[in-house]
């Protein structure tokens, strides 16, 4: 008798969570309607030349991710959040990439990065190279080397950007830009003897000396640029802060030297600095922190009406990176608002740019063996607990779960009790069935949504180094120029102050 109460009560909860306008057939057949009327609408297919491209990168972004941002989305703004709709997710063009690396099934951010900035799949943990090219083996990179989109879009005179909240040294945007038999040689102090012997360089060097004439560049990393035991502008008194450069070359300095002298060049570690900037007379912009956490800006640049719409001729490279941080730690809560806030600065784009001349694609680089489930009933907290307890254990669980990582915990040889932590915090790493110091990536496919000229070229299940193919054909740049009629656009200084406005709101 008292577990059909429990069933009656339970089914009587849930009836109250629907909404009432829901209830009423109709509400689904004009939504199915209207979704229709706009699939239709697509038979008219854009196929103008993109005179720009936009890549939105959410490093660790998979699937389930993106639905439980899009839940949290809807949460923030008080509905129910499972009817919200992210900004992304709004694109008329969506697709699944494959994301395994060439000798691995699950990958990782270096051999992703190269396949879809570059074209071409490589080995887990190699940036910018071939899968000729063996981890940590700096005498097979030679000849090896490979060019990104952005390198193809430079060739073809537009302007090209990175904005990046991890470090632009790091294996995401770095394959922009490197050549590097090992992700993790960001400077040459962290490079072993036999590779600088051997010729290569490092990360850091790479990105001022590659493509010296990149007119944004904004990440973290700063200490990567500067000789070793250099103590940092921001942090002075913090040894971790430090250059970390064996070299003794500022490479700061350096990038202002291979500057035209005609041209303005400014670098800004912070945010007051880059509010201070006059991005409309600047010609280059090096933008780098320890990592990129300042706060958003109270007025931007879409609200004074200056947004670069058509005008602006570039390719910029965005990365929310802090998801793949958040999911590795097992903190749910910062990697899902991490999303919100990438979603965010898509959202903005949308806005200063037209479907006209503008080919903005979002995308992962790889998934994470994130879930969250148990039955939760409709409008259910995000960050809260499952309906029901574990009928083995009788404990109760959080509906987000990892599949391994640093959140699984044995406390008095049983697995602890949620509703005895707060599971709510920013911190709280949610539980995992298996025990790692860090959660490890996920093997499935990511999605790909399109917006603009020939958005419908990505459309299916795709192997992952065709994203850049296809945005390169979008745009007439890179090889395969065919089918174009139209010269190359020329770069604008239009570019700056949308990227630095995207900076600010990603970080």
């Amino acid at each position: 008798m008292k577990a059909l109460l429990l069933l009656l009560l339970a089914q009587l909860c849930s009836a109250s969570l629907v909404p009432e306008r829901e209830k009423d057939p109709e509400y689904w057949r004009r939504q199915a309607q209207e979704t229709l009327r706009n699939a239709l609408r697509l038979q008219r297919l854009n196929q103008n030349v993109a005179k720009n491209l936009i890549l939105f990168l959410g490093d660790g972004m998979g699937v389930s991710t993106v639905t439980a941002a899009r839940i949290l989305k809807g949460q923030l703004q008080h509905g129910q959040g499972e009817e919200s709709l992210l900004e992304m997710e709004k694109f008329p063009y969506v697709a699944l990439a494959k994301t395994y690396n060439t000798n691995a099934q699950v990958p990782d951010s270096a051999g992703t990065a190269t396949a879809y900035l570059c074209g071409v799949k490589a080995n887990e943990g190699t940036l910018g190279v071939s899968a000729g090219v063996t981890r940590d083996h700096c005498n097979t990179t030679k000849g090896q080397e490979v060019t990104s989109i952005l390198r193809w879009a430079k060739d073809a005179g537009k302007a090209v950007g990175i904005v990046t909240t991890t470090r632009v040294t790091h294996a995401t945007p770095s394959a922009a830009y490197a050549h590097s038999a090992n992700r993790d040689w960001y400077s040459d102090g962290e490079m072993p003897p036999d590779a600088l012997e051997g010729g290569c360089k490092d990360i850091a060097r790479q990105l001022v000396e590659n493509i010296p004439d990149i007119e944004v560049i904004m990440g973290g990393g700063r200490k990567y640029m500067y000789p070793k035991n250099t103590s940092d502008v921001e942090y002075p008194k913090e040894e971790k802060h430090r250059g970390t450069r064996l070299d003794r070359r500022d490479l700061v300095q350096a990038w202002h030297k291979a500057k035209d002298p005609g041209k303005v060049a400014k670098y800004v570690w912070n945010r007051p600095g880059l509010l201070a900037l006059n991005l409309s007379h600047v010609d280059y912009l090096l933008g780098e922190s320890w990592h990129p956490r300042v706060p958003r800006p109270q007025l931007g640049w879409e609200e004074r009406g200056n947004g670069p719409g058509g005008r602006c001729r570039a390719v910029l490279g965005s990365t929310g990176g802090r998801i793949d941080h958040g999911h590795h730690e097992g903190k749910a809560k910062q990697a899902l608002h991490e999303a919100v806030e990438l979603d965010r600065a898509i959202g903005l784009a949308t806005r200063l740019t037209s479907t006209q001349d503008t080919l903005s694609v979002v995308t992962a680089d790889h998934s994470h063996v994130f879930t969250f489930g148990g039955y939760t009933p409709r409008g259910n907290p995000i960050f809260g607990l499952a309906p029901m307890q574990s009928d083995v254990d009788r404990k109760p669980f959080t509906s987000i779960l990892y599949g391994n990582g640093p959140g699984y915990k044995i406390v008095a040889g049983e697995r602890e009790n949620v509703s005895a932590v707060d599971f709510a915090h920013a911190d709280y790493q949610a539980q995992s069935a298996v025990p790692l110091r860090q959660e490890t990536h996920g093997g499935e496919d990511v999605a790909v949504f399109a917006r603009g000229p020939m958005a419908h070229l990505l459309h299916g299940v795709h192997e992952q180094n065709y994203i850049p193919h296809a945005m390169a054909y979008a745009a007439c740049i890179g090889s395969n120029r065919g089918h174009c009629n139209a010269a190359a656009h020329p770069a604008t200084p239009l570019l700056l102050p949308f990227l630095g406005l995207l900076f600010l709101l990603l970080c």
